[in-house]
């Protein structure tokens, strides 16, 4: 069985642990003799970490140090308000400059996670420049000339982009990559007709200051005060409600449309069949997914479990007798998705239907992890 990998060092709420200390400009590094960097190397291509101040952006950090990703310069690149900052990473001190238009001359690799209006104004520059950018955002997920890419589930998408010649590859949302990631191997056995997802979705999805919200109202509503709602607009401590994603005219919010058009999309199958809801939780860091699946083809559990045992990324954690079965706690700041509750949908005759339960850490897998991953297929 596949075990779950763990991640890198860690604050408060599980991302990485970034060190603010004195720099004024991105030097050449300079090792003490007891440090070994491998990742630096004089002929691997040149990053840009874009929007490096944030949740996501700091997990890009501490996921490219964990995989020992190769670089020759790294750039970290934020907002003007953020530009000027400090910070060591992989012994080496850098500040972070102010994106702009000019900041990707010499830049091989940029991942992006500063939001969709900065990736749709600043992507296409950065990709004329010889850039390619690796995209957290929506901004370019359904567009028809950018692939949308999991690396275990659809890397022949981006297999005509090479390094040195600009193009845009587009992260998929976190719930979209965690549902996949299981779904995939079973896909690819018994094709799948329809699927039902039900999402229950962390603070870590909103970023850094609805985590910190939840912490500071979690502390209010335990001593008895008016909890803060400056995120969510409402109680999200010792509560639950629908994604806050904008509602559509049909019903469902964005976010519930993400997972259907990507589906869609990474599977290149406009007949697949699905539906979503989508709920916040006050959970930290890492999401949860209910998954209901209509095959074309029979597919039992026993089969769908062995399957699932040799998918790559995909841990199970299926354990009936005990009771025990993957959460939310479990995947936090690990690479790997974890399966359970793994049954025959007794709804549907003979072994046309299964139900699973999934969780995967939203800033690693959801996020920073797929991304690396991604540019790792550049190498």
């Amino acid at each position: 069985m596949n075990s779950l990998s763990l991640a890198g060092p860690q604050n408060l709420h599980g991302a990485a642990a970034v060190k603010f200390s004195p720099s004024r400009t991105q030097p050449t590094p300079k090792f003490s003799p007891f440090t070994v960097n491998m990742s630096l190397q004089k002929d691997a291509p040149s990053i840009a970490v874009v929007g490096v101040t944030g949740a996501v952006g700091q997990e890009f950090l501490s996921v490219l140090s964990d995989r020992n990703f190769p670089y020759s310069s790294i750039k970290m690149l934020a907002s003007k308000r953020s530009a000027g900052k400090k910070f060591t990473f992989e012994g080496v001190e850098y500040v972070v400059e102010e994106l702009t238009e000019d900041s990707f001359s010499g830049v091989d690799i940029a991942l992006f996670s500063a939001g969709g209006g900065i990736s749709k104004k600043l992507g296409p520059i950065a990709a004329k420049c010889g850039t390619v950018v690796v995209d957290n955002s929506s901004a370019f997920r359904m567009d028809e000339n950018v692939p949308l890419v999991i690396p275990e589930v659809n890397p022949e998408a981006m297999r005509d982009i090479k390094l040195g010649k600009g193009a845009i590859i587009a992260n998929p949302n976190c719930s979209t990559i965690i549902c996949l990631m299981a779904v995939t191997p079973l896909h690819k056995r018994a094709k799948v007709l329809r699927m039902v997802v039900s999402t229950y979705q962390a603070a870590s999805g909103a970023g850094a200051a609805a985590m910190d919200e939840l912490v500071q109202q979690t502390r209010e509503v335990l001593e008895g005060k008016q909890p803060t709602c400056n995120i969510f607009k409402r109680q999200y401590a010792f509560n639950l409600f629908s994604h806050n994603a904008p509602v559509l005219s049909n019903g469902y919010n964005e976010e519930e449309m993400k997972l259907v058009k990507e589906t869609r999309k990474i599977w290149n199958d406009t007949d697949i069949k699905v539906t979503a809801t989508c709920i916040r939780v006050p959970v930290m860091r890492a999401h949860a997914e209910s998954i209901n699946l209509q095959f074309e083809n029979p597919l039992d559990e026993d089969t769908a479990r062995e399957i699932l045992k040799n998918a790559p990324g995909v841990v199970i954690i299926d354990d009936r007798a005990s009771n025990n079965f993957p959460t939310p706690l479990e995947v936090s700041n690990k690479d790997a998705v974890a399966v359970g509750r793994i049954r025959r949908d007794v709804s549907q005759e003979g072994n046309y239907g299964l139900d699973i339960f999934v969780c995967g850490d939203q800033i690693r897998k959801g996020a920073a992890l797929n991304a690396v991953q991604i540019a790792e297929l550049l190498l």
